[in-house]
């Protein structure tokens, strides 16, 4: 692999409310603009919004999937934009950079609008 390599892209398709029920379960954050609709209404978000931390374990994965987990040196993101029930969800990657050791990657949450929800930067020990 070299600069410029774009990684596969990882589909991770239709965000649904059941599903981010079931992320705040499992992460515990139970903050009712997450799966409550009235209230999300009513606090003016149009609707139930995703967990941003469920958008970047989506990003985490598709690493996982281009790479062995133990290449991964290091893992940034940003919040762009949020997530709703209905979106469809694919996460690109590409090599942006390198040394002699490590691969420097940017990765891309984007709905199927091609919106970004969240970037990250993440550094690859080359095995």
């Amino acid at each position: 692999m070299k600069v410029g390599y774009e990684l596969t892209p990882v589909e991770k398709g239709e965000i649904t409310h059941t599903q981010l029920v079931r992320y705040a379960g499992a992460s515990g954050d139970f903050n009712p603009i997450h799966t409550v609709v009235p209230f999300a209404e009513k606090v003016g978000l149009g609707g139930v919004i995703a967990h941003g931390m469920m958008i970047m374990g989506f990003i985490g994965q598709a690493i996982g999937t281009w790479f062995h987990p133990d290449q991964l040196l290091r893992f940034s993101v940003r919040f762009q934009a949020m997530t709703r029930p209905g979106e469809q969800i694919t996460v690109r990657g590409e090599i942006v950079g390198e040394t002699d050791d490590t691969w420097k990657c940017e990765a891309v949450a984007i709905n199927e609008a091609g919106e970004k929800k969240v970037s990250a930067r993440f550094d690859i020990r080359k095995a």
